[in-house]
């Protein structure tokens, strides 16, 4: 890819996750001008970093994602008009790692369960047997990149013994033990929590549907940290309401916002949180910080980090 940077867009649509102007300003140090744009302005750039996906992008050199997910961008045709995609994996290990860790505590020492007990002015003890603490048990991690990896980090810290599933088996630093995709519901049904972090491709949609809730432990807690689409959200639904599994912290919903009359809204042992794992006051550094290193990339002729397409 050979083209000279003239004007780099920070779009709009970003202030979902961090101002703009925060990212703008990180980049001011560029030789080029860095804006705030709207969708009126995206012809005007040669590049632009964005949360959401324009067809007018299929008009630029390069698009940057702030996320590491892009299965919102239409890969056929950014090859087809030779746009460059870059994203931001990576720099999600450590916040979305605690973030899984923060469930697994909220969960065992019933955290969830006193902060709602608080709105009403409830003083209420748990049951004896209720509580637990972390070492001893197992998490399965369901997918060993970024996340996965960053959450094994996080949790075999807190004692948890981490198993992990990935495509090839082959072993992976943090984990105890790796199985292939093929024995996904052998490695999920010894587990007390199942977490869920795999991108979402034709392969994963609906990974964890009504058989794999199944195999789980009824007493096991199940995370997603990828997207909604990896799981049928009827079929978790199903399986917390008959007690299958005993609950679910679930950060990705197949429609967002979470529908009002959804019922997991309302579920005692169900944690809800609105797409935000990866948040930090750093998002947009860290974002920044890729976007940076491939503009000197792209100024010295050097394939660029993170290229998806």
């Amino acid at each position: 890819m050979q083209f000279e940077l003239e004007r780099l867009g920070v779009h709009d649509s970003v202030d979902a996750v961090f101002p703009p102007s925060e990212l703008a300003g990180f980049l001011s140090e560029l030789p080029v001008p860095v804006d705030v744009i709207g969708d009126d302005e995206i012809g005007t750039c040669d590049a632009v970093v964005t949360l959401e996906y324009r067809e007018a992008f299929l008009g630029l050199d390069w698009v940057h994602s702030i996320q590491a997910g892009v299965d919102r961008f239409p890969f056929d045709d950014f090859e087809a008009n030779g746009v460059v995609l870059t994203n931001s994996t990576g720099i999600h290990d450590r916040t979305v790692g605690e973030t899984v860790a923060g469930y697994l505590l909220a969960f065992s020492r019933r955290l969830h369960d006193h902060v709602a007990d608080q709105q009403q002015r409830r003083w209420d003890r748990p049951e004896w047997d209720e509580a637990f603490t972390l070492p001893g048990t197992t998490a399965c991690i369901v997918g060993t990149g970024t996340l996965g990896r960053g959450a094994a980090e996080t949790l075999g810290a807190l004692g948890v013994r981490v198993t992990g599933v990935r495509r090839s088996g082959d072993p992976v630093p943090g984990f105890e033990e790796i199985h292939p995709n093929d024995e996904l519901l052998e490695a999920i049904a010894d587990a007390e929590f199942v977490i869920v972090t795999v991108p979402l491709t034709d392969e994963t949609h609906h990974l964890f549907d009504a058989e794999a809730f199944a195999a789980m432990r009824d007493d096991a807690y199940f995370v997603n940290v990828a997207r909604g689409p990896v799981v049928d959200e009827a079929a978790v639904i199903e399986a917390l309401e008959s007690n299958a599994i005993r609950g679910a912290a679930l950060d990705v919903f197949e429609e967002e916002p979470l529908p009002e009359d959804s019922p997991l809204w309302e579920m005692d042992e169900v944690i809800v949180t609105p797409h935000c794992a990866a948040y930090t006051r750093d998002y947009f550094r860290d974002v920044g910080e890729i976007v940076l290193e491939n503009a000197d990339r792209l100024a010295d002729g050097d394939a660029l980090t993170n290229r998806v397409v």
